[in-house]
């Protein structure tokens, strides 16, 4: 085999901080040995919170220094020595001949530059590439990477694309450069099923045609089996174990690895019947005009939702499935009346939203969202515990700062995070805890409707079963309904009573989850569940 062109060797990580006048220091990443060469994917695979993500960044030298430091290791790309190299050298490796898929892409996305100068950027600086002939090369790699009318995308800003629609921006951007290594940290995260296995191919394709060499990190074992040739498995920091795909799958020696790959999302058990409805929809709409011209005439519609109608009840899930930019997060923001929508809401009956029906104040109590992103979704700049009594504190309904106090106690003992933890912040928790506090954000107000818009999609298997069981306990406790959108169809599988399928907008099938999953009646859920569980 020819020489490898990206080396770990006895790297670590720490981390230090100033308390009290005394420096304290925090081990988090020892003695990695890795090699990747070119034309190979190696999976490095782990629980939340094992270190895979900070030994990615340090291999680019992104980590915050001088706050953290390598205490010993190296890392060479060929014969470059990557560790306290000079920014010129950092520079010129990083985003051309090593590139990198971030987990997040609302964060790593600048919201304030549009998405054409986003990706141009890397390519007048590497390549000299700008004007007209930017403008063809953007459009391409949007074409490749699936982004739907590529060219009428360019202006837009992130915060206008789909979870999934930035996932691929990313992608487009991480492989403008051609690079020789591609460090892709968890690059599907955020992608449905038809558009994961479309991307996987995508990037084996340009593998073979580049010779390029992936490190792949993610929580997701089926697609490590499906486009690894090696993994690597990390624990609080170490590996510990490594061998051929076929041999981790087949024959872990590992306890730990054992684990992991036989994490699956629990049973769901049916909940009894119940005939009123707490909230019921009947053609709803929400359309976005689309303006041009010099006066901004309306002059066509996005139609993100198109006449949808459900009931939803007590005690119950409602999974929503479908691409991304299918409509799903758009349908839960117009129940929220967070987005403008044409058709009829009723909550308990109720007109929502109108001069003579429930309050919008009431209508924010009785229903929650958690959000798809935990860290783009919980401020940096407040602790847990005033994170957590938001809500308290804008609905008025609590006063007295130790019962306030008493009340996260108890909503955090709900959700199973240690109470003396509410003095954190939300960079102090892995992915799992920030998930359980955005579900403790939402429940402290006591809702009846619960909207989760892929609450698992960012956590590894283990704690996806851990979240998952949480929600469903809590469900049988408090007789919430959910609102559960993903594009994970096992998970919707585990947690969904009732089904609704979408696609561009439109809702194509709808029913019990059980017998739609069993014997699906429209072609595109079919296909939805052709790619989910071939993926398996």
């Amino acid at each position: 085999m020819s020489n490898p062109i990206l080396t770990l060797q006895d790297l670590a990580v720490s981390f230090q901080r100033k308390e009290r006048g005394q420096n304290i220091v925090t081990d988090v990443v020892q003695d990695v040995d890795l090699k990747l060469h070119a034309g190979e994917t190696v999976a490095l695979v782990g629980e939340s919170g094992s270190g895979k993500s900070l030994t990615a960044l340090s291999i680019l030298q992104l980590l915050p220094y001088p706050y953290a430091f390598h205490p010993r290791g190296s890392v060479l790309y060929r014969d470059t020595e990557m560790v306290n190299a000079d920014q010129a050298t950092l520079q010129r490796i990083r985003g051309n001949d090593i590139s990198m898929i971030f987990q997040e892409p609302m964060t790593a996305l600048n919201p304030l530059h549009v998405i054409e100068k986003q990706i141009g950027e890397s390519l007048a600086l590497h390549q000299g590439i700008t004007g007209d002939d930017a403008r063809e090369t953007i459009v391409e790699l949007l074409d490749r990477v699936q982004i739907d009318d590529a060219r009428s995308r360019l202006g837009s800003y992130p915060h206008q694309l789909s979870g999934g629609q930035r996932q691929r921006v990313m992608i487009a951007m991480a492989l403008a450069n051609k690079p020789d290594v591609l460090l892709a940290d968890e690059p599907t995260t955020a992608l449905d099923v038809t558009v994961q296995a479309k991307i996987l191919s995508l990037l084996k394709d340009i593998q073979s045609q580049d010779d390029l060499g992936i490190l792949l990190i993610t929580h997701d074992l089926n697609m490590v089996k499906k486009v690894a040739d090696r993994v690597l498995v990390m624990k609080d920091g170490k590996l510990v174990e490594r061998g051929f795909t076929s041999q981790i799958f087949t024959a872990a020696s590992q306890e730990y690895t054992r684990i992991l790959l036989s994490a699956e999302p629990p049973e769901r058990k049916t909940p009894s019947p119940v005939e009123t409805p707490i909230l019921e929809v009947s053609n709803l709409k929400v359309w976005f005009p689309v303006k041009r011209g010099l006066f901004k005439r309306t002059v066509g519609y996005i139609k993100a939702v198109n006449h949808a109608t459900l009931n939803l009840y007590p005690g119950h899930t409602l999974g929503v499935v479908g691409e991304s930019g299918s409509g799903k997060t758009t349908l839960a923001l117009a129940l929220l009346r967070l987005v403008q929508s044409e058709g009829s809401i009723l909550l308990d009956g109720k007109l929502v939203g109108s001069t003579d029906g429930l309050s919008m104040s009431k209508v924010r109590k009785s229903m929650q969202i958690v959000f798809q992103d935990p860290y783009g979704s919980l401020s940096p700049r407040l602790s847990v515990g005033e994170i957590v009594s938001e809500g308290l504190n804008a609905h008025k309904l609590v006063s007295d700062p130790r019962e306030r106090e008493q009340k996260v106690i108890r909503i955090l003992e709900q959700v199973e995070i240690d109470p003396a933890y509410r003095f954190r912040y939300p960079h102090e928790f892995s992915g799992g805890q920030r998930q359980r506090i955005s579900i403790a954000r939402a429940l402290i107000l006591e809702p009846r409707i619960l909207f989760l818009d892929e609450p698992t999609s960012a956590l590894d298997r283990t704690v996806q079963v851990q979240v998952l069981e949480l929600l469903n306990r809590i469900q049988r406790e408090f007789g919430l309904a959910y609102v559960f959108i993903s594009h994970d169809l096992s998970v919707v599988r585990a947690i969904a009573d009732d089904l609704m399928v979408m696609k561009s907008g439109d809702v194509v099938e709808q029913g019990k989850a059980e017998k739609i999953f069993s014997g699906p009646k429209h072609e595109y859920t079919q296909e939805l569940l052709r790619a989910a569980f071939a993926m398996e």
